[in-house]
């Protein structure tokens, strides 16, 4: 069992709604346990320029609901060279912490990997990012918050193009992955998914998605018609993919960029319990000498993942799932 008396943490990469709810966990469980915790601003960026202060409960009280992160968050160039992850290695051990814990996706999990020769403490990743593309949990704190404000806002464009009985390609977030698409496009009724797991579009290839257009306009007539995407799954967007549907199929479609929309906001239930299990499971864990692992849940469980092998991309979307909707998209 290691002696652990002061831990920091940070927040990395794009914010998630739950992080704040993260954050909350590891003070209350480490304060509970007679650990003092020392949170860095800007991500890896407070421990190369020193910006730190001690989190106590009071620091943490009514954040539970925030989205964002009280500790800030940025992306860290400098954690690229041997010279940032020597000096921000350097700062732990002039804080005298014996662990850290980074709160982000698998980008964040390599900042901690490239301080890990040059630091004597242990180290800890907590998944935080919407993508869901971190393999070694089930779901990443933010997801499910992300599913719903796509959804919400799937809903309303329903309204708009039922009105005027348009085409609407509304484009979510995932990075290289269909986790938001599949899960928001399914629970709206979307006509159409578009993810990469479905394979990419090319330039003026098209007839994947105008055959289930008129498809649907002969049995239907003219009608609303959503097709939801996850980015970079044609070149230039959902706005030049409306533009070569348009001008295809002779028929008005819109286009609709969620972007940054979908990392704010209020942290659903699902979050914010998954966000508290996850805080204060790390810190037990690091109680016991865990080092260079990812806290996660896999079917509702707790457990260690290699904190190197959160980004290796096996992880996948839910094979039932895309299969049904590939089969009721070209029904």
């Amino acid at each position: 069992m290691s002696t652990i008396k002061r831990i920091g943490v940070l927040t990395s990469g794009g914010d998630a709604p739950g992080m704040n709810a993260c954050i909350r966990s590891v003070v209350l469980t480490a304060a509970a346990k007679e650990i003092e915790v020392v949170g860095f601003s800007h991500g890896f960026n407070g421990l190369i320029d020193g910006e730190h202060r001690t989190l106590l409960p009071y620091h943490v009280q009514h954040i539970i609901q925030l989205g964002g992160t009280i500790l800030k968050s940025a992306r860290c160039p400098a954690l690229h060279t041997e010279d940032g992850a020597r000096t921000a290695a350097g700062t732990l051990h002039q804080l005298q912490l014996d662990a850290l814990l980074v709160i982000g996706g698998d980008g964040s999990f390599r900042g901690a990997m490239a301080i890990a020769p040059f630091y004597k403490g242990q180290l800890i990743g907590l998944p935080g990012t919407i993508d869901n593309d971190v393999d070694g949990t089930d779901a990443t704190i933010g997801y499910a918050t992300a599913i719903d404000t796509a959804l919400d806002a799937i809903d309303k464009i329903r309204d708009t193009a039922d009105a005027f009985e348009r085409i609407f390609l509304v484009e979510l977030m995932g990075r290289h992955s269909g986790f938001i698409a599949l899960s928001a496009g399914i629970a709206c009724g979307a006509e159409q998914i578009i993810c990469p797991e479905l394979g990419l579009l090319k330039k003026g290839q098209l007839d994947s998605v105008i055959r289930p257009i008129q498809h649907a306009q002969l049995i239907k007539g003219k009608s609303s018609y959503i097709i939801v995407m996850a980015e970079h799954c044609y070149p230039g967007g959902s706005t030049a993919l409306a533009a070569d549907l348009s001008e295809a199929i002779g028929i008005e479609c819109r286009a609709c960029v969620l972007g940054h929309i979908q990392r704010g906001g209020s942290p659903v239930g699902a979050d914010r319990i998954l966000a508290t299990k996850l805080g204060a499971y790390a810190v037990e864990q690091l109680m016991q000498g865990a080092h260079l692992m990812m806290a996660g849940e896999v079917n509702h469980q707790a457990g260690l993942f290699p904190l190197e092998l959160t980004g290796e991309g096996k992880k996948n979307i839910d094979p039932y799932l895309l299969n049904w909707q590939q089969q009721v998209a070209n029904d």
